[in-house]
């Protein structure tokens, strides 16, 4: 799914996706929601929120390489 996603993905767009950055408000979330994760601490909606941020991170991350690879096709 993402294949395709990335292909719809101009220069300009590509290098958009490669210089998206979570705020520092969502990364201090993720640490406090990692920090209750790992003391055993979270709430069902803790739970679900963190791996919302999780899966939200995943994708980002995932996007990221496949614009690099839009952009840089020889690096592969």
């Amino acid at each position: 799914m993402l294949e395709s996603l990335s292909r719809c993905l101009d220069a300009e767009s590509a290098r958009r996706v490669m210089a998206m950055q979570f705020t520092d408000q969502v990364r201090q979330r993720i640490d406090q929601l990692a920090e209750a994760a790992n003391e055993g601490a979270l709430g069902d909606d803790e739970r679900n929120e963190y791996q919302a941020l999780i899966n939200a991170a995943d994708f980002v991350s995932i996007l990221k390489l496949k614009a690099r690879q839009q952009l840089h096709p020889s690096a592969e």
